[in-house]
């Protein structure tokens, strides 16, 4: 049985971080049912740690071209007034990259993540600091140096066309043209064989076409083909990556000619069809007033609470005027502020550490940093459980209840996911923790946990008689489809066993 007490969804929004955290406590908890015979343990919250889970918190920015000293610099990045330099990835948990098609193969049949040294040295890189990796694959050389789309397609026979970036000409394929598709797919399935793996990427973008891979801008041998280019581009991303999760920029001009301007009127449905099948939403231009104006606050507040959001941040301080914002930015720390506002109102999941960007947020923002590592994306918190005595034996109930004190989402819903993030209680041996009988509640659903609930689940188990060992509870989200390894922290406090259960032992 489960009951649970929400406020609205939308309600939320708008509502500053300051705002959200005071209304979030002063929500009244619903009266529950009358609890189980058995003991009652309050968990405090967790509200400091940084909490290593997927699809949520800061998203450091790559390239496929890295500098010898990137990870030296991120390792111990010299932020001004403060004494010790700041290891960034202890903050981050995701390395962002959007790489030219080019970079990630660039013959036929060949791939930059076998052969290409500075991409491969980004992976590795990650994979030493724990980040996990997510990616953008742009095919659009329109404002490049150089061509994004591997020679070896132009000479297949795609058919493209060619601009000017300085002194430079480019080349870019159409997106419509049948040597392109068949070039790209081929692609893209040796692409998903190698990445669609959870546990080391976070996410994929869905839709990298168009004027740097942000889905505007467009050019077609037939412009009538827009909506079948989109579909067909969705469709082959879901079709090939079953594990990872997908996201989409949702921009006004999307698979459009324009770049700005009104939206245009079939931007929402294309977007919606990609929402639908189970794309997050990602926007590139959070804090630019004009460009993340109403009709993107209007869309992304339709989906809060359905599909995780991914910020991005618009201006480049150190390259755009950014005073001309009709918000009327005089500073760096201005952008970031209105960056975080805009983050707070579409209740994002993850924020980015742009390069260039980075040592602004720890210096004329550090209160932004921790107000986001401490309610940004989600924080699963149990509250309460009452449990049996852990010798008893027979027919109990185990009551447990849950609040998310983030103000993002857990995306357990995702067809990707699939639900396989479940609540588990285990009776573990007290002397060294081996798990002797795990309780997997398959009814409680940790993605209908929003900002403001307080979620009570009842789950009925059979306690079996030992074999002489002294037991003790212990909680965790476990991940079904790896033999229900705990996967997710929790925002409880409490100690934790080296295999992620969160004991169950205080008063």
């Amino acid at each position: 049985m489960t009951s649970a007490s929400r406020i609205p969804r939308r309600s939320m929004l708008g509502m500053g971080a300051a705002a959200a955290t005071a209304g979030a406590g002063l929500l009244a908890a619903p009266a529950a049912p009358a609890a189980p015979p058995g003991r009652t343990l309050a968990l405090a919250a967790d509200t400091t740690s940084i909490l290593r889970n997927p699809l949520t918190g800061w998203v450091l920015y790559g390239t496929g071209s890295p500098s010898a000293d990137y990870w030296t610099t991120y390792d111990a990045l010299e932020i001004e007034g403060r004494d010790e330099p700041v290891r960034v990835a202890d903050h981050a948990q995701t390395l962002y990259m959007r790489l030219s098609w080019t970079v990630l193969n660039p013959e036929e049949g060949v791939y930059g993540w076998d052969v290409h040294e500075g991409l491969r040295s980004m992976i590795q890189g990650a994979r030493e600091r724990d980040l996990r990796l997510a990616f953008r694959v742009v095919v659009d050389s329109r404002d490049k140096s150089s061509d994004f789309t591997p020679a070896w397609v132009r000479a297949a026979g795609a058919e493209g066309y060619e601009t000017q970036t300085g002194s430079r000409t480019v080349w870019t394929p159409y997106p419509d043209d049948p040597v392109f598709r068949s070039s790209y797919e081929t692609f893209l399935e040796a692409f998903a064989a190698r990445f669609d793996e959870p546990d080391e990427v976070a996410f994929i973008d869905a839709y990298g076409l168009g004027k740097w891979g942000e889905g505007h801008s467009m050019r077609y041998l037939d412009p009538a083909n827009r909506a079948d280019v989109f579909h067909w581009n969705i469709d082959l991303y879901h079709r090939l990556f079953d594990h990872v999760p997908l996201a989409i920029n949702y921009h006004r001009m999307i698979g459009a000619a324009g770049d700005w301007g009104p939206a245009d009127p079939d931007s929402r449905g294309l977007l919606e069809y990609a929402f639908e099948k189970g794309c997050m939403l990602r926007h590139d231009a959070f804090g630019m007033s004009v460009y993340y104006g109403q009709w993107e606050r209007d869309l992304a507040a339709e989906w809060i609470g359905r599909r995780p959001i991914v910020f991005e941040g618009g201006w480049v301080t150190k390259q755009h005027d950014f005073s001309v914002d009709p918000r009327g930015y005089e500073t760096v720390e201005d952008v970031r502020r209105g960056e975080y506002e805009d983050a707070v109102e579409a209740h994002v999941n993850m924020l980015d550490f742009r390069m260039g960007e980075t040592e602004s947020w720890f210096r004329d923002v550090p209160d932004l940093v921790a107000d986001f590592e401490s309610q940004g994306g989600y924080r699963l918190q149990l509250e309460q459980v009452v449990l049996p005595p852990a010798e008893r034996t027979g027919s109990c109930t185990i009551r447990h209840r849950w609040t998310n004190l983030g103000w993002g989402m857990f995306p357990n819903d995702l067809p990707q996911w699939g639900h396989r993030y479940r609540v588990a209680f285990a009776l573990l041996d007290a002397a060294d923790h081996r798990v002797l009988r795990t309780y997997v509640d398959g009814e409680a659903e940790p993605s209908d946990w929003l900002r403001g609930d307080h979620a009570d689940h009842d789950l009925a188990v059979t306690l079996e008689p030992g074999a002489g060992e002294r037991r003790v509870w212990a909680v965790a989200i476990v991940d079904t489809t790896k033999d229900g390894a705990p996967a997710i922290a929790i925002a409880s406090q409490g100690e934790v066993t080296d295999d992620g259960w969160l004991l169950l032992t205080g008063n």
